[in-house]
């Protein structure tokens, strides 16, 4: 089979990339994807996310795991990534963040034009169909519905309230490139009558709407183990499916969406990358490029968690359960109640310090005890909040552990390997609890779930987030765009050094944005399926003129 494209990852990037370019008729594609789709009613149903979370079984989720970081006490950080077409945009919180202004224009400012907020910002417009309309900030006609959440609970209100009564400002929007405050977060959710209160990821929103396309192929359950090359030229893709050892064909282009683990993973095993990391597994070098699987940055997550009596949120118990069939049943019929939440339903950017320039610390709220990514489950009814130093300074890796190509990644985050992580941490985590404890939040307060206290000194603040930290899953950088000399591609998206592929995902991040990562995900393949209609549009001009 050959095709014009290959895009190998159907996840944000890939289903965006492949709906994009299939816009023009006479444009063929071609998408992997090693998972399945996206239609089941688990990863339709937003609250469905607590049983895809833990990955047993690795249902609908990749579930990898980190090398022992020293940082958290030795222990194995966990990493869910999504295992459909949609990838993480079908198990993930539905947030829809965009980050910063400045985060853009600091890409900008290390040599990647065309990627500062204002160059970025309508493709972020032209994304959304956003239930609040059209503005300066906002879209409404694009295929990702972007929605205000349909029953936000009580006490996520309380928790924007006690912020404000502390001294932080109330937003309304965290998406104009300014998001210093306390609100409740917009969501990537359906909005209209046939599909309200559902999850639209971009499988659903972007890639379905497509898929009656004549000039668009979808292949799930598609492994993809090896890049081909014709010299320096990347010219298709060997994939395991049902079993067999297949390839498909690029006429123009082999294009990566696999994200921040596999899609330096696939470029390891196909020979691009640091010999040294390659050659031990008898893999022959394609091309060296140093950067490929370095630069791995991810915000590290830490919490802090009450007991309370208030039963209007999630719990766990007999009580809860019967509480939540009948929430099925009305989010069934109108697409409202808790099956609808995102659980992390209120957030805020603070400063750590008032020194600070811009907000470096995020706030989750969430109307449930997430103990360990949710697999220590505790009995009746609480809420958690998520302190993430945004801008990290640490800075990890992916590596070949094995040259089976069906073997997982080794990820190494090397979370808190930068002493400036933790003092971050620990001056948010004061903030949050600071937050937790005034006079709106301390209404729903039962007591403390992990033992913290008033009063505890920065040592006892700094065992607590060794032992309990972990990623909130914004893994970015391992292909990082740049100029430098530890770039993988260039700010067309093109890997440096050889012809024909290019990487469209958040592993091409210079640095992680100040917030989640699926919107600029989907933000970064809206301007890429830009970027290649034009190289190929001036390509044509040019035969046009010489014939």
């Amino acid at each position: 089979m050959k095709f014009d494209f290959v895009i190998v990852g159907g996840g944000s990037a890939g289903s965006t990339l492949a709906a994009r370019l299939t816009e023009d008729p006479d444009v063929t594609v071609c998408l992997l994807e090693a998972g399945g789709g996206a239609d089941p009613i688990l990863l339709r149903a937003p609250a469905a996310v607590v049983a895809l979370l833990p990955g047993y079984g690795k249902l609908y989720n990749w579930a990898f795991q980190t090398v022992p970081q020293p940082g958290l006490n030795g222990r194995r950080g966990y990493q869910p990534r999504g295992r459909a077409l949609g990838g993480s945009s079908s198990i993930n919180a539905m947030l829809y963040v965009r980050g910063q202004k400045s985060d853009y224009d600091g890409w900008a400012d290390m040599g990647c034009n065309g990627w500062s907020w204002d160059d970025c910002l309508p493709y972020f417009i032209r994304s959304e169909n956003n239930a609040r309309g059209a503005s300066a900030w906002h879209g409404d006609s694009g295929p990702l519905h972007v929605s205000d959440q349909q029953s936000p609970r009580p006490i996520s209100k309380a928790f924007v309230e006690a912020a404000t009564q502390m001294g932080h400002a109330a937003v309304d929007d965290f998406n104009t490139g300014e998001n210093d405050g306390a609100g409740l977060f917009q969501v990537t959710q359906f909005h209209d009558e046939a599909k309200n209160g559902e999850r639209c990821s971009a499988a659903l929103g972007y890639l379905y709407p497509a898929l009656s396309r004549p000039n668009l192929t979808v292949i799930t359950k598609a492994r993809a183990t090896k890049i081909l090359f014709e010299g320096q030229r990347a010219v298709g893709v060997n994939y395991r499916s049902g079993g067999e050892d297949k390839s498909v064909y690029a006429a123009k282009e082999v294009i990566l969406c696999g994200g921040a683990f596999q899609s330096p993973q696939l470029l390891q095993l196909s020979g691009v990358g640091r010999s040294a990391d390659i050659t031990r597994f008898g893999i022959e070098m394609v091309h060296e490029l140093p950067g490929v699987g370095q630069n791995l940055q991810d915000h590290l997550d830490f919490i802090l968690a009450c007991k309370t009596d208030d039963k209007d949120n999630f719990g766990i118990g007999v009580a809860a359960s019967i509480q939540l069939v009948k929430h099925i049943l009305q989010w069934r019929q109108d697409g409202t109640g808790m099956v609808a939440t995102p659980f992390a339903e209120g957030g805020a950017f603070l400063k750590s310090d008032p020194s600070v320039e811009r907000p470096d610390i995020q706030l989750h709220f969430v109307i449930a005890v997430v103990d360990n990514h949710g697999k220590n489950l505790h009995r009746g009814y609480g809420y958690s909040c998520h302190v993430c130093p945004v801008r990290p300074h640490s800075r990890g890796e992916v590596f070949l552990i094995s040259g089976d190509p069906f073997a997982d990644p080794g990820i190494d985050p090397k979370f808190l390997s930068d002493p400036r992580d933790l003092a971050v941490m620990v001056k948010g985590a004061k903030i949050a609890r600071d937050i937790l404890e005034a006079p709106a939040m301390k209404l729903y307060k039962k007591h403390d779930l992990f033992g913290v206290t008033d009063n505890l000194s920065d040592a006892a603040w700094e065992e607590h987030i060794r032992a309990r930290s972990d990623t909130i899953y914004h893994p970015v950088g391992t292909c990082k765009m740049g100029v430098d000399e530890m770039a993988v591609v260039d700010p067309e998206l093109r890997v440096h050094g050889l012809s024909g592929l290019r990487v469209v995902d958040a592993s091409v991040m210079p640095t992680v944005v100040s917030g989640n990562t699926n919107a600029p995900t989907i933000m970064i393949a809206e301007r890429a399926a830009d970027m290649i209609r034009s190289a190929y549009a001036k390509d044509n001009a040019i035969l046009e003129s010489s014939s």
